[in-house]
């Protein structure tokens, strides 16, 4: 049996018909699924940036707080918002960074006071705190994996043809800042 050479020709765009139409849904879910999870970053980090004012707000009317201190957590809280309000997400990661820089440094200016660590005002926004620094955590988690399995389809063959064609381009993952790494001094 003998195949034309028009069906040839139609079956070749067909396959390549699907091929377009799958691959191009594939990375429009996964980019997505990208930007739903940074959602979930940004909902924690607000979470954060609304429990930390009632935490200075305790530890100003308890200890002879550093202003410079006080100064850096509302800059960060209003950097993270303006970056926000632009969709600018590298931005937000930045200021993300530079907030936990100030929260580090509220929280080594919080334990030269132990009468204020005894209130059970200042215990209870800890624990908000610490709960809400676990839910980051899952939320930076859950985003850098989705990140990973977008940024594989716009790197691998061939959906990196669409992924070009399209305009996909790889995500940033999440990542910590160089002084994350280093233990804050305490001197004691």
């Amino acid at each position: 049996m003998k195949l034309k050479p028009l069906s040839v020709i139609l079956g070749i765009v067909a396959v390549l018909t699907v091929w377009l139409w799958t691959g191009y849904n594939g990375l429009v879910t996964s980019k997505e699924t990208v930007d739903a999870t940074w959602a979930q970053v940004e909902t924690q980090y607000q979470r954060r940036f609304d429990l930390v004012p009632n935490l200075v707000s305790t530890v100003k009317g308890a200890a002879n707080f550093e202003q410079e201190t006080f100064t850096a957590v509302t800059a960060a809280r209003s950097q993270w918002q303006a970056a926000a309000g632009t969709g600018d997400r590298a931005g937000q990661i930045a200021a993300a960074q530079g907030f936990d820089s100030a929260l580090s440094r509220l929280l080594l200016t919080v334990e030269a006071y132990p009468q204020l660590q005894a209130t059970q005002a200042y215990r209870d926004l800890m624990t908000q705190l610490e709960g809400t620094e676990n839910r980051i955590a899952t939320a930076r988690r859950d985003f850098n994996e989705v990140v990973k399995t977008f940024n594989i389809s716009v790197k691998r063959f061939p959906g990196m043809i669409l992924a070009k064609a399209f305009g996909f381009t790889e995500e940033a993952f999440f990542q910590s800042s160089d002084a994350a790494a280093e233990a804050p001094k305490v001197d004691l």
